[in-house]
């Protein structure tokens, strides 16, 4: 308990850039609420939590994800206004078209690159849709879609405004980013201690996507000169190499070398913040170990005047299992089965007030069961901080309140400590978005603030409702244990691997590309195993087998910088990681290559490639 309190202290501490992600988050959601307030628009906690879920770091994402949603739920609303047209007035089918959007958008999003906005489309949608059957029959199909396209465009209309305005350029982000990764380098070069190596590590798990994504917007949008935006875009992959080949380097190496090294790479950092020019090295005529040059041949290539535009593999928007994995049919079908109930369960009782149960149903669902307690762990324990803030505005705030500049200002006050939780790690991110959307929830209950204390006594029930109703589907139909998600990442980890270890050395972006996919691959496996604790009893992995797979990850870490730092491709080596990625995915046992007394505390030592594998086929053995 206590080593989960400290974690919880680690991850509330400030970092470069949270208080700007903060208070962005917090005016843009004070802003919503008062063009909600002016225009009457319903729900504007629903329009408040799309801000705070989906606003990123980087300006051209947010307007890319604000374009993107309003083109979605436009074409949607169409299309569900086509299907309500003759269904709307029967009561039964009205239902059967809430449950088959649910459900559209919820697989949509399970299968493809649209993942979380998928369930919130399907959450405006659907709740639009319970919205029409108190409106004059003649209306009823116009006002409720008008309302769901109105709870979705809004917000992101002025996402995109803001964003525009005061956004942070992606070529900044990317600057920092490389600062900070060969500030990281210079960091462990000097120490050589183990906090700055778990500080690369961090950096290195990361992987190289989201900034690869930036820097493709970064050209398309045109927010830096060209050759300013492709030496950023190289310098993400030099960057990560540089982290990768400095984590991996021996004893072996002189305090000297790493000194000098070092210095240069605080150049390099200095450079980046000034952004000036980049300074070419003094390198090394020689050097015995293949890390240290590969180092300095990373930060020489970041001093190129005249970077080319690297070749950007694109992935799939959707996933290569989304027609033949049932586990996605499985999550909707499951979500939809909440979100209905609890639908049925306040509309057959006629409580209104609690129709937040629906709203957790889509918000609080995720792939595995201990992924979905522990998010419903976080939803009530932000529910009940968010709820009693708001009280305390209700008692404290709002009598005196008289115009909706105040109510901006307390939304903005209270926004703030919820953004800052949310722009957290993501042990507990979300439990700032549920801080938010509870004190929104309990505040906003009209198109003025309310002093009705039944009302948020409502929908603290109703989100508790709907709590009870996801834990108890979740853990009795198709219970999905964190196990199988361990698995698949691993897999795909070694399965990238296998590709790195069999790339030629000449493609260096194809080589630093797997390194880095495959050690996102291996931190998300182990997100998923902490989650192990929060599954029920008849769901979770025994001790050994925790350990086992926290052995396995252990080791596959190390292996991206040995493979990376190989002087040729071994097919050997490519071929038994390909196997144990095979063995991972159907939790068979491998046939060890080595003989299990031959891995003493000695050998335990050893860092190949070679026996880096042999250990995880042992410890998968074992």
């Amino acid at each position: 308990m206590s080593l989960r309190i400290h974690q919880v202290i680690a991850d509330l501490r400030p970092f470069e850039g949270r208080f700007g992600m903060t208070w962005r988050v917090a005016l843009l959601c004070a802003l919503v609420a008062a063009v909600a307030m002016i225009y009457k628009i319903p729900e504007p906690a629903i329009g408040c939590y799309l801000i705070i879920y989906l606003m990123k770091q980087d300006a051209s994402t947010n307007i890319v994800l604000a374009i993107g949603a309003t083109i979605l739920v436009t074409v949607f609303v169409a299309l569900v206004f086509l299907l309500t047209r003759w269904t709307i007035e029967v009561p039964f089918l009205r239902l059967a078209v809430m449950a088959l959007a649910s459900f559209a958008f919820v697989y949509l999003g399970s299968v493809s690159k649209l993942g979380p906005l998928g369930s919130d489309m399907a959450l405006v949608i659907t709740f639009a849709l319970t919205l029409v059957s108190a409106a004059p029959l003649g209306e009823v199909v116009t006002r409720g879609l008008l309302y769901a396209w109105q709870m979705v465009t809004m917000p992101m209309a002025l996402m995109l405004c803001f964003n525009l305005v005061l956004g942070w350029k992606p070529s900044t982000l990317l600057r920092t980013t490389v600062r900070e990764r060969v500030e990281a380098a210079a960091e462990h070069l000097v120490r050589n201690d183990a906090a700055s190596l778990e500080r690369l590590r961090e950096l290195l798990r990361e992987g190289n996507a989201e900034h690869d994504q930036r820097a493709l917007l970064t050209r398309i949008l045109h927010y830096v000169p060209k050759r300013v935006s492709n030496m950023l875009a190289q310098a993400i992959e030099q960057s990560y190499a540089l982290m990768l080949a400095v984590s991996a380097l021996p004893a072996t190496v002189t305090a000297d070398e790493r000194n000098r090294l070092a210095a240069y790479c605080r150049l390099v950092a200095e450079a980046l913040a000034a952004e000036a020019a980049i300074p070419a090295p003094q390198e090394p005529t020689s050097s015995s170990d293949p890390a240290l040059r590969e180092a300095w041949a990373e930060l020489g290539a970041m001093a190129d005047p005249d970077p080319a535009w690297p070749a950007m593999a694109q992935e799939p928007f959707f996933a290569a299992d989304a027609l033949s994995n049932p586990a996605h049919q499985r999550f909707a079908l499951k979500t939809t089965l909440a979100a209905m109930i609890a639908y049925v369960v306040y509309a057959g009782i006629d409580w209104q007030g609690i129709h937040t149960a629906m709203i957790t149903c889509f918000v609080a669902s995720l792939g595995t069961t201990g992924e979905t307690v522990h998010k419903l762990t976080l939803r009530i324990v932000g529910c009940l901080i968010g709820a009693a803030m708001g009280l305390g505005a209700i008692l404290f705030v709002i009598p005196s309140l008289t115009s909706v500049g105040g109510l901006m200002v307390l939304v903005f006050l209270a926004m703030l400590p919820a953004a800052w939780v949310s722009s957290g790690s993501e042990r507990i991110s979300y439990g700032g978005v549920q801080i938010g959307l509870a004190f929104l929830l309990t505040v906003l209950q009209g198109f003025e603030p309310s002093l009705d204390m039944d009302s948020a006594r409502d929908r603290i029930v109703g989100i508790l409702l709907g709590n009870l109703l996801v834990y108890l589907i979740f853990t009795r139909i198709w219970p999905v244990g964190v196990v199988v998600a361990v698995r698949a990442e691993l897999s795909n980890a070694l399965a990238g691997l296998s590709r790195l270890a069999a790339l030629p050395r000449d493609d260096r972006r194809a080589l630093v590309n797997e390194a880095a996919a495959a050690t996102v691959d291996l931190r998300q496996a182990a997100d998923q195993l902490a989650m192990a604790h929060f599954e029920p009893s008849s769901l979770r992995p025994s001790a050994d087998e925790i350990r086992r797979f926290e052995a396995v990850i252990s080791e596959a870490e190390q292996l991206p910088a040995n493979l990376l730092l190989a002087s040729a491709g071994d097919p050997d080596e490519a071929a038994r990681l390909a196997r144990l990625s095979k063995v991972v995915a159907t939790g068979t046992q491998p046939d060890p290559s080595v003989p299990p007394e031959t891995l003493d505390a000695s050998s335990a030592r050893h860092d190949t490639a070679a026996e880096r594998i042999s250990r995880i086929e042992h410890a998968l053995v074992s």
